[in-house]
């Protein structure tokens, strides 16, 4: 178990500590949303962990499998929705991987990005397609 406290700091603003390393990060709510979109907003937080994620669960099998993944890079586009509710509509994700890849290891890394713990956690209502790109 791993336990982060936030604290509101007023403003549209939080604080949150990672209890292991006591490091912090703040949330700001975004300009389309009443904030200042100075900091990421909580949903930004979401899709930023999803890239993350996808990328240290391939570097897990990299490193198993003795391979370099030093240009690999990814971006994710956000969209929200409005209705019925505001809520996070699609996380579009691309993986930009080293084109000196074998098609068995593509497969490898391929198959461990679709299968990261935060994308297996989104709710299925998320549009959340990972497309791999070899041009890296």
């Amino acid at each position: 178990m791993v336990k982060m406290t936030v604290r509101y700091l007023g403003g549209l603003r939080c604080e949150a500590v990672h209890g292991p390393s006591q490091t912090t990060i703040q949330t700001d709510a975004p300009v389309d949303n009443m904030g200042k979109g100075e900091f990421f907003s909580p949903t930004d937080l979401v899709a930023t962990a999803l890239v993350g994620c996808i990328l240290t669960t391939m570097g897990i099998v990299a490193q198993r499998n003795g391979l370099s993944l030093e240009r690999l890079w990814a971006e994710v586009e956000k969209d929200m929705v409005k209705v019925p509710e505001r809520r996070i509509g699609a996380l579009r994700v691309t993986v930009h991987m080293p084109n000196t890849l074998t098609a068995e290891d593509r497969r490898k890394l391929e198959s461990a990005g679709h299968h990261c713990p935060v994308h297996k956690s989104l709710h299925p209502d998320i549009d959340a397609p990972v497309t791999f790109v070899y041009d890296a």
